[in-house]
């Protein structure tokens, strides 16, 4: 199948619906189509035992979803995880952002830019009130002695921006309790 051409220079979440079925993964962030190759391994071992993880303390009014698209106007972006709000529309082509309390990125080397500088802004414009963004590979800025994965989570503060709530290396359980109650070591989600 031939890729599509946008009607003009702007994407949108609906040009999503003409993307090749390739393995491939097909994002619109501010107007622009974002393609990356299928994750590797490491991070989709580590986003599966999250997912397995939080299972048990999600609260029954939500649901953990892998790999659907936030509507957001006309932009589509693709978390690893989210959790939402039920009930879920079973036939849209995504979750309204709304209903996300938690969006979920695993850095890869080619998603350093948009996990940790666009999709965050693109969230919390959108109201969502959590963003957590793990980091996988040894990255700028990682503080001595902080053993991988290092997740940084953020919760929504006033001013609509995203603010630090924790920074959490391997090998420390540490308590989230927004949007519910969770231990994490993430040392225990990669083998």
């Amino acid at each position: 199948m031939a890729m599509p051409s946008p009607h003009s220079d702007h994407w949108t979440a609906a040009d999503l619906d003409h993307m090749p079925d390739d393995g491939l993964r097909y994002e619109v962030l501010n107007g622009q189509l974002v393609v990356n190759a299928a994750p590797k391994p490491k991070h989709q071992w580590l986003i599966q035992t999250l997912f397995l993880a939080l299972q048990p303390v999600v609260p029954a009014d939500m649901a953990t979803l892998l790999g659907i698209g936030v509507l957001i106007g006309s932009d589509e972006p693709v978390p690893d995880l989210v959790v939402v709000t039920r009930p879920i529309d079973m036939e849209s082509r995504g979750v309204p952002a709304a209903q996300v309390q938690v969006a979920v990125e695993v850095v890869s080397k080619s998603t350093t830019f948009p996990d940790r500088m666009v999709k965050p802004v693109i969230y919390a414009s959108a109201g969502i009130p959590h963003y957590w963004r793990f980091e996988i590979n040894p990255f700028k800025g990682q503080l001595p002695g902080e053993t991988l994965p290092v997740l940084f989570a953020y919760s929504l503060g006033s001013d609509g921006n995203y603010e630090q709530t924790h920074r959490i290396s391997a090998g420390q359980p540490v308590k989230v309790s927004a949007p519910f109650e969770f231990t994490i070591e993430t040392g225990s989600l990669l083998p």
